[in-house]
């Protein structure tokens, strides 16, 4: 089996490094440290497959699919760690309808996890940590 990939944190806060740590290790992810900056970061591993930030300056393309306003509320949730199970019951709606909205927010952000999805979703604004 492939080993997972090596991911250094970037922020200058550290409950937003906590948060996204232990987003991207449930889904299984290896997070090889955390840094306040990315010169910082670059001494912690040089090898590192990916450096996560948690915001980043550059816009993509505008042409992306908007968010519904719940899409938005479980990609929230999901930033938070939660699991699906979880989400639905603070919303009061199914197990179901969360896989639904997951899937959902997967397609229009053109991602397939969930740490992917956050990711996009602190990239472009549409939520924060």
């Amino acid at each position: 089996m492939a080993e997972p990939p090596s991911i250094v944190i970037v922020s200058p806060r550290a409950a937003v490094r906590a948060r996204l740590r232990a987003a991207l290790e449930s889904d299984g992810v290896r997070v090889a440290g955390e840094a306040e900056t990315l010169d910082e970061a670059a001494g912690i591993e040089p090898s590192a497959d990916a450096f996560v930030f948690e915001r980043d300056d550059d816009h993509e393309d505008p042409g992306y699919e908007t968010l519904t306003a719940r899409e938005r509320e479980v990609l929230e949730w999901l930033a938070e760690g939660l699991t699906n199970r979880a989400i639905a019951a603070r919303l009061g709606i199914s197990d179901h309808t969360v896989k639904f909205h997951v899937a959902s927010i997967y397609g229009k952000l053109g991602v397939s996890t969930r740490a992917e999805a956050i990711r996009r979703g602190l990239r472009r604004g549409l939520i924060t940590i």
